[in-house]
């Protein structure tokens, strides 16, 4: 019996906490996004995969997706900002100032989107552009 996208879904989030090598991952989140192009949760989880797997190309690609979907999730517009400061792309201020303006008025999404870049900066300490991005929203 074939697994509905939410369950697949789930158990990613569950292997990533567990503590799964993102690369591993990512595979599982490129079928949930085919399955359900129209997620933008999956698109920015895919986004935040391959960033942490310094693929920073398609993780803006990922974001951008995200950010179309829904433009004001904050954690989508903070993949986008990270991955166009790792791909050395322009334009990052617009998406930092968004996601500052969302987490502005949704507490629960400002500390949702705070121990998400905290998880990213304990599995990627060296991550400059991640350290950066906290540090504007801060």
């Amino acid at each position: 019996m074939t697994q509905t996208v939410e369950a697949l879904f789930d158990q990613g989030i569950e292997r990533y906490k567990a503590g799964e090598e993102p690369a591993e991952l990512i595979p599982v989140f490129k079928d949930i996004c085919d399955r359900a192009p129209k997620s933008s949760a999956a698109w920015a989880c895919l986004a935040w995969l391959y960033l942490l797997s310094d693929k920073p190309a398609p993780a803006v690609k990922a974001a951008q997706k995200a950010v179309k979907l829904n433009p004001q999730d904050p954690q989508g517009r903070v993949n986008l900002a990270v991955a166009m400061l790792d791909a050395g792309k322009p334009g990052v201020r617009q998406h930092v100032e968004v996601a500052s303006q969302v987490m502005g008025v949704a507490e629960d999404l400002r500390t949702e989107v705070m121990q998400n870049i905290d998880d990213g900066l304990t599995r990627k300490p060296d991550w400059k552009s991640l350290a950066r991005v906290k540090e504007w929203l801060a």
